[in-house]
């Protein structure tokens, strides 16, 4: 079954949301954590993400780059790479063949990353937590979050980094707009269309801070209005607090913070620490502990001198508000509720101030840092056959208005240059048809139309796109041309196709009206007249090609960096492979040296012992010189195997020493079930011919004989000694028990009932001779009903066993009457009886001398009486001994009933199908 996911990628942190049965879920990383810390570091060997990129960023923060959404699709030049993202970002930004870019050191060389590596990067990393939370199944379709005011590079940068890590990515959302439908879907009350209900959104979060409007009625959500304020969320607050601090300690400490880069990251985390601290606090401590040249810096700070301190920040909160609002058309009167998501939602100041422009409380019934994620994965299971989600349409819009020009046509001298082809809050997806009047070749060239809402330093250039292949038409005249240009699920602009039309007249049957026609009532009204006139119309002729050259990534270099990313990611592998095994091998000197005393003390000879610690005496001094740091993973394979060998046989005598009581005591409870419903006198079991249970007496003495000689030989010896019986060919015992005797049971079962059906028409009755639980009884292990009735190991083993000399029986006797009862070896006291077990040999010995035509004398379903086909008192007594062993310490191990089996697979079954989500 295709994966559903959705992705919130945010500034400092992500969230992956993933669609099951039951609803959405946002899944936990390795270390349990529900975000993903937004982060890439090079390191001395490899790459580490996410998490792993956090713990690094402390001691090499020069190397570790975040930001990852702010800087893809930007150039080095734009004014706000310079004059704001440089300063929350360490490493040394340069530029990466036309697009920004990161200088840093991997693997010791100096390396240079675009921004759309490093986001590819960061999805690959997301890819693989939830591919590991999918139990391993791969993830291709998603829905990727950004942020409403993207512009057309910045969108179609994050696809070009999706396809680089091999995501397939179903539709670009805005986070408003998943936030919306994460809220709409799940709404069972929303009004009719002629009453809809209106609910701004606002989304602070990390680095930006968003404004929608929508409006909600049944069944879709219409996206209003929107705005932003790109440069306003929780790191300016951070930011603030960084330079009051630092200010503060340049007085109290006689340092100069900001000049160390190292000393600002750690202020900078304590004062994020100190900001969540006063969101529900009025005094907040501020610690920072060795923050440059051996100081430890501790302050506090209020609330109030908090919010004083990013008062400038506070003054911007109602633009957006404002400008949502005024291009919805709406008043606040007709606002329903004001939602509020986001990390920075939580700060006080902000809320009041929001509260208090709407003249309303706020609503928090949303999901504050996971509300955008949920969106995403309902988004894309709508996209998605694999879940069936409730019908709910979206119609998101565009902030930015799009115009195309182009040149004028020589014999056209009054012909308009260019046209707004998408206004601002266009919905999309939309598409729109340009109609031209040329006789040959000619270009289109796409800008935004209001460069200045735009982020500083975007170019507002779109693309170019040659339209090829016009001619005049066949009078030499202009030729009619259409091009569709359309704005996509994800909001890019592409001019899908171009092609001439031409007018046509065609013969057609119009109404005609009448005017001396007076109306009438029911059956009096007459048909409209109708005539055949000609109409010109205009149809599709022929189509053209278009030449594109778009801001985005051609094909060839796109093929180039998903191979780089390759290379990145497999050298990645290797690294932690060696580490991994570099760890076992150090791990295993450890534990098993401590064990050799404690442990495996009983089970290892002196011999051994000594062998084992100067083998682990000497990896451990390799280990930890030059050449062991640096291994390669071979060498630590080879070198763990070499200790393996040596500690194996050892660690196989300990394991064994615990689960031969266990394996023992499954074997004789299986001899004990089959000889107690062969030897039953119970009605249930009369199907059971005299013969079958002569023969599956035979077997289960047999097997016990072979288990009590087994497990006398294994007394007899030290615990330091290989065994002579183990665990694994005891339960292989049991199987070949279960496998003769079961077929013979259970088939025959089913095949006399038959018959007794035929025979009586009475199938109701007949069937209980042989009741459900009796057949659950005989099905506690694997079924192998159908198989044929003779022994599938190779033959019937029993008879040579019970065919010996009895002289061998005797000795067999003497042994058994010497080894005590217990749970060790799972002998039964009652069966250490030399009198009783001669007694009970003996009529095995004897009821086999019985020909085998007189098995089947007397009727199949008779009752056991004395005879030379019934079992001997001496088996008789065999079972009833058999039957009740000794009490054991060890739980059985039970396995599905038949009904539990059932379920079980029609489980499976709705797994594979289409599943369908509950999203209320």
């Amino acid at each position: 079954m295709s994966s559903v996911v959705g992705i919130d990628i945010g500034n400092i942190s992500s969230k992956i949301g993933v669609a099951r049965a039951r609803g959405v879920d946002v899944i936990a990383n390795e270390v349990s954590n529900r975000s993903t810390p937004s982060l890439v570091s090079f390191g001395q060997k490899a790459r580490a993400l996410g998490e792993a990129a956090a713990t690094a960023q402390t001691s090499n923060f020069k190397n570790t780059v975040g930001s990852l959404k702010r800087l893809v699709g930007r150039t080095l030049q734009d004014a706000e790479i310079q004059e704001i993202e440089k300063q929350f970002i360490n490493a040394e930004l340069v530029d990466a063949k036309g697009e920004v870019g990161v200088k840093v050191r991997l693997a010791g060389e100096e390396q240079v990353f675009s921004a759309t590596q490093l986001m590819a990067m960061y999805l690959g990393k997301l890819r693989d937590t939830t591919s590991k939370e999918l139990g391993g199944a791969g993830v291709s379709d998603v829905v990727l979050s950004t942020p409403l005011w993207f512009t057309d590079a910045q969108r179609r940068a994050m696809l070009d980094a999706a396809e680089i890590a091999g995501l397939n990515p179903l539709r670009l959302m805005n986070d408003t707009t998943a936030t919306a439908l994460g809220y709409g879907i799940t709404k069972t009350d929303l009004p009719d269309s002629d009453n809809p209900r209106n609910v701004v959104f606002c989304d602070i979060g990390h680095s930006s801070y968003q404004v929608a409007v929508v409006s909600f009625v049944k069944g879709q959500l219409t996206v209003m209005g929107t705005a932003a304020d790109r440069n306003f969320g929780g790191r300016d607050f951070d930011r603030a607090l960084l330079l009051h601090f630092a200010e503060e300690f340049k007085g109290k400490y006689k340092i100069d913070v900001l000049s160390s880069p190292k000393a600002t990251f750690r202020l900078a985390a304590g004062c994020e620490r100190l900001k969540k601290v006063l969101s529900a606090n009025a005094l907040a401590p501020l610690n920072v502990e060795s923050i440059m040249e051996d100081i430890d810096a501790a302050s506090q700070l209020k609330r109030e001198e908090f919010e004083a301190l990013i008062a400038p920040l506070l003054e911007r909160v109602t633009k957006p508000l404002e400008a949502a609002l005024t291009q919805s058309g709406l008043t606040k009167d007709q606002i329903h509720s004001v939602e509020m998501v986001g990390g920075s939602s939580r700060v006080p100041a902000l809320k009041e101030r929001i509260s208090a422009w709407f003249g309303k409380p706020l609503s928090f019934t949303s999901n504050q840092d996971e509300a955008v994620a949920r969106g995403c994965t309902l988004a894309c299971a709508t996209l998605s056959p694999v879940f069936k989600v409730r019908d709910f349409t979206v119609h998101d819009s565009t902030p930015y208005s799009i115009k195309v020009t182009w040149d004028k046509a020589a014999d056209v001298p009054d012909e308009d240059t260019e046209l707004v082809v998408f206004q601002p809050n266009n919905p999309i997806p939309s598409t729109k048809i340009l109609t031209f009047y040329r006789k040959e070749n000619f270009d289109l060239q796409a800008y935004y139309a209001q460069p200045e809402l735009l982020p500083r330093g975007i170019n507002p250039w779109l693309g170019k796109f040659s339209i090829k292949g016009v001619s005049p038409d066949a009078k030499g005249d202009h030729s009619i041309v259409k091009v569709k240009a359309r704005l996509n699920l994800h909001g890019v602009l592409n001019f899908e196709s171009a092609y001439t039309v031409e007018e046509v007249e065609k013969e057609e049957e119009v109404p005609v009206a009448d005017p001396q026609a007076m109306e009438t009532d029911g059956e009096n009204k007459e048909a409209p007249k109708t005539e055949i006139r000609k109409v010109k119309k205009l149809q599709r002729k022929g189509d053209l090609s278009i030449v594109s050259g778009l801001v985005g990534k051609d094909a060839s270099v796109l093929a180039e960096l998903k191979e780089k990313e390759g290379q990145l990611y497999s050298s990645d592998k290797l690294v932690i492979d060696t580490e991994d095994r570099k760890n076992a091998l150090e791990e295993t000197i450890y534990d098993q040296r401590s064990k050799l005393d404690d442990k495996y003390k009983l089970f290892v000879t002196a011999e051994e012992k000594e062998k084992y610690l100067a083998a682990l005496n000497e990896q451990e001094e390799w280990l930890y010189t030059e050449e062991g740091e640096e291994a390669t993973k071979s060498a630590y394979v080879e070198r763990l195997a070499a200790l393996n060998k040596i500690g194996q046989p050892i660690q196989f005598r300990q394991k064994e020493s615990e689960e031969r009581p266990k394996a023992a005591s499954q074997l004789r409870e299986a001899l004990n079930r089959y000889m107690e419903m062969v030897q039953s006198g119970d009605e249930k079991y009369a199907h059971i011919s005299d013969d079958d249970k002569q023969k599956v007496v035979e077997k289960c003495a047999t097997i016990a004989k072979w288990l009590d000689d087994g497990l006398y030989k294994q007394s007899e010896l030290p615990k330091n000694a290989d065994p002579k019986i183990t665990s694994a060919e005891m339960l292989k015992k049991k199987d070949e028990v279960i496998y003769f005797c079961h077929p013979m049971l259970v088939s025959r079962s089913h095949k006399d009932r038959a018959e007794g059906e035929a025979r009586s028409g009475q199938a109701d009755e007949e069937a209980e001779g042989f009741d459900e639980d009796d057949e659950e009884e005989l099905e506690e292990e694997e079924s192998v009903e159908g198989q044929p009735e003779e022994d599938t190991s190779g033959g019937d083993v029993s008879g040579s066993a019970l065919s010996s000399a009895e002289e061998e029986e005797r000795q067999l006797l003497e042994r058994l009457a010497r080894v005590p009862g217990g749970a060790d070896h799972g002998a039964n006291p009652v069966l250490a009886s030399p009198d009783k077990l001669e007694q009970l040999f003996a009529g095995v010995v004897r009821a086999r001398s019985e020909t085998p035509s007189s098995a089947h004398s007397g009727s199949r379903g008779g009752s056991m009486g004395p005879g030379p086909t019934s079992p001997s008192a001496a088996d008789a007594e065999l079972v009833h001994f058999m039957s009740k062993p000794k009490p054991r310490t060890e739980t059985p191990v039970e396995t599905p009933k038949p009904e539990e089996k059932k379920a079980d697979e029609g489980d499976k079954k709705t797994e594979d199908g289409p599943g369908e989500m509950d999203v209320d």
